[in-house]
């Protein structure tokens, strides 16, 4: 049995290594699939994730509001700051041209004078509430506006969601300034009237924040590790290329019928899984060897030109398991389409439009929390799926072996479903 099965790898693998520029294709085309995707995609991902979103900013006040919203955009991991456009200082006309053109999802302008109009508000309440008489014209010129127009240009295909945080930002910062100045103006107006310093409340604002907040995550890897284009698009399009092998897969098989070789391994006495079983080793190991290929590409390759490095999570052991499923997955596939396809061009369309299909499904092209309600329930039918949300449960999620084991064991199940309905598909062939 043992001498048999290791004749039938023998066989795949010399005719497999034969073809040596579809087997080149077969490693490198993957690969070259993951860096355009991913290139692609890095600006979508980072407006999924509202993480480094291009804003322009430009400081007109130069006074206390501008400073202190340039700081707090500069110092957020909401945006990725811009003051300048092609190292030219920015200003309201470029900015909104900028954005226009899409160079840059928003852009603010905040305009000479904010700070100036705030504090002659500030002062005016103040000296209301206190019945003083009115500030003194040194203080804030008398020509100054008393409201605030802060400029927000808005690409349209900026998420809403994005929107509201970036304008919840500026009133906040707005807010603090404006508090400060109160504070300020209700400690001098007090320190007139009670002229004993000790009891003034100087500086003691930065002591008034009563509430704080405590962000605690669900997992312990999640917030340090933060889904991206890489962290996506390596699992997805490895996946992708091990079920893309039912191409050659299917083919082979196909051509073995066509030239009628199929016929003369039938007259041996092994059993038609047997001889399949040669093909499913040497398939599973191709796509072991892809895999990796995969990992080189975002641990290696990918930070190269910039990119995050791909994060493999805690557990190796989980990793190979799930590889291992998907890789008998895929190949159980190759062999489902290559018997029951009667000529080349059947099993070509055949394994090309479903795999494609339930790649699309499975979130490999667009990730699953972005589809609508009815395909998010409908890509948990797709084995892709499975195998990608095991990915993102070592990789994102902190998961090990245990998060994993029920999509491994729908995977290694659609791995013996296919094999049960290529044996059974064969044998009615044969009976014809």
């Amino acid at each position: 049995m043992i001498k048999k099965l290791l004749a039938a790898v023998k066989k795949e693998a010399l005719i497999l290594l034969r073809d040596r520029i579809g087997l080149s294709i077969l490693f490198i085309m993957p690969m070259v699939l993951i860096f355009v995707m991913t290139l692609i995609q890095d600006s979508a991902f980072k407006t999924l994730n509202e993480k480094g979103i291009p804003i322009v900013f430009v400081n007109d006040d130069k006074d206390s509001l501008g400073i202190a919203i340039e700081n707090g955009l500069r110092n957020s991991e909401l945006c990725s700051f811009h003051d300048s456009i092609n190292g030219i200082p920015a200003t309201a006309d470029v900015v909104k041209k900028a954005v226009a053109d899409g160079k840059f999802l928003v852009g603010i302008v905040v305009p000479k004078g904010a700070t100036d109009a705030i504090k002659r508000n500030v002062i005016k309440l103040v000296s209301q509430t206190l019945n003083t008489d009115s500030p003194p014209a040194s203080i804030v010129k008398p020509t100054s506006k008393d409201s605030v127009e802060i400029s927000i240009f808005i690409d349209p295909i900026t998420k809403k969601s994005f929107l509201t945080s970036v304008t919840s930002s500026l009133r906040e910062f707005i807010s603090v300034i404006k508090t400060k100045i109160m504070f300020k103006t209700f400690s001098d107006q007090l320190a007139e009237i009670i002229p004993d310093k000790k009891n003034a409340p100087d500086n003691a604002f930065s002591q008034t924040q009563i509430i704080k907040y405590n962000e605690v995550y669900a997992s312990k890897d999640i917030g340090k590790i933060v889904p991206n284009a890489v962290q996506h698009n390596v699992p997805a399009w490895t996946i992708f290329a091990m079920f893309f092998i039912v191409l050659p897969l299917a083919g082979s098989m196909v051509k073995e019928k066509s030239e009628g070789s199929i016929f003369r391994l039938h007259t041996m006495p092994s059993s038609f899984l047997l001889l399949i079983n040669g093909k499913v080793v040497v398939y599973v190991f191709v796509c072991l060897i892809q895999f990796v290929l995969m990992l080189s590409v975002g641990l290696v390759f990918l930070p190269m030109l910039g990119l995050p490095t791909l994060a493999l999570g805690n557990s190796i052991l989980g990793i190979l398991i799930i590889t291992l499923a998907t890789a008998f997955a895929a190949t159980g596939y190759g062999v489902m389409v290559g018997t029951i396809a009667t000529t080349e061009q059947q099993g070509a369309i055949m394994g090309a439009l479903s795999i494609l299909l339930l790649s699309a499904i499975g979130g490999v092209w667009v990730p699953t929390y972005v589809m609508p309600q009815t395909m998010r329930q409908l890509s948990a039918f797709s084995p892709l799926n499975w195998s990608l949300n095991s990915f993102y449960e070592l990789f994102l999620r902190g998961g090990g072996v245990k998060a994993i084991i029920p999509d491994t064991i729908k995977l290694i199940a659609f791995f013996l479903l296919t094999m049960s309905i290529a044996s059974i598909v064969n044998r009615v062939k044969r009976k014809i």
